[in-house]
Order: C-alpha cells, then sequence, then structure tokens
C-alpha cells in the first residue's frame, strides 16, 4: 500500500473513533456509568477482533514468541485504553463531540510531537522541524477556532 491509501485509512479509522465515541457516551448517559459503557464497549470489541483474526490469520504466535514479549506490555496498552475511552465516554456529552474531540487530538499531538522526537515507547524518531512545529501550531488555532463560542 502506498502513503495515500494509508492516510485514507486513518481517516477512516478517525471517523470511526468519533463516531464509537458518539455512540457509546450516549449508551455511557444511559447507563449512568462511563466505566459500565467502557466493560461493554471493550467486551464486545473483543468479540470483533477475535472474529477478525480468526477470518485473517493463518497462524498464531508461537509460545517462545510470547515469552519474549516484556509484561507491561500485556496489560499498559488496554490500562490507557479503558481510561482515553471512558474519559471520552464521560466528557463528550458534557462538551459536545467536536469539542471533546479536539481537546483529545490537542492531547494527542502533543504526546506524538514529544514522543516521537525521543523515540518513546519504541516509537521510530521524526525530530521536531520547523514543519511540524508550524503544523502543530495551524492545528491548533484550529482547535481554538472550533472551540470559540
Amino acid at each position: 500500500m502506498n502513503q495515500t491509501t494509508f492516510s485514507v485509512l486513518a481517516i477512516i479509522g478517525g471517523v470511526f473513533l468519533a463516531a464509537q465515541g458518539a455512540l457509546n457516551s450516549t449508551l455511557s448517559v444511559l447507563l449512568k456509568n462511563p466505566l459500565l459503557a467502557s466493560v461493554i464497549a471493550f467486551l464486545t470489541s473483543t468479540i470483533f477482533a477475535i472474529i477478525f483474526v480468526l477470518l485473517s490469520t493463518k497462524s498464531l504466535p508461537n509460545a517462545s514468541d510470547l515469552k519474549q514479549i516484556p509484561i507491561y506490555l500485556w496489560f499498559s496498552g488496554g490500562l490507557f485504553s479503558v481510561l482515553g475511552i471512558s474519559l471520552y465516554y464521560y466528557t463528550i456529552p458534557k462538551l459536545g463531540i467536536s469539542t471533546m474531540i479536539s481537546f483529545g487530538l490537542f492531547g494527542q499531538l502533543t504526546f506524538s510531537i514529544i514522543a516521537g522526537h525521543f523515540g518513546w515507547l519504541n516509537l521510530p524518531l521524526e525530530p521536531v522541524t520547523f514543519k511540524r512545529i508550524l503544523g502543530f501550531f495551524v492545528m491548533m488555532f484550529g482547535i481554538i477556532l472550533i472551540n470559540v463560542k
């Protein structure tokens, strides 16, 4: 696949994340519990992921491959997911979806620029450049415009 295809897929992924946030925040309000909505979302996500793995995977990792995975990788992503998603479900009904997503995007952009620059979490190095800083500030200006009432 080429860069354009990956970019389109990333955009579609963003649409799916915003839509699931909207749907599951409504579930959170109706259940009166964002953590319960997260449990339901992750449970159904697990079911769908298992189905997709069964349909698309030719072979599963063997025991020696599994032993080489650091312990923290088995739970840290899930912990951050449930915290982040639950915060989405909690704040979307209070802030509105565009405000919440734009603030969430601010957090993602800020962390990704810093983490990419330093190669944190085994990420490829992406040095901070003038163009990246300019892009960051243009995005921040857009977020401010989205949120000005």
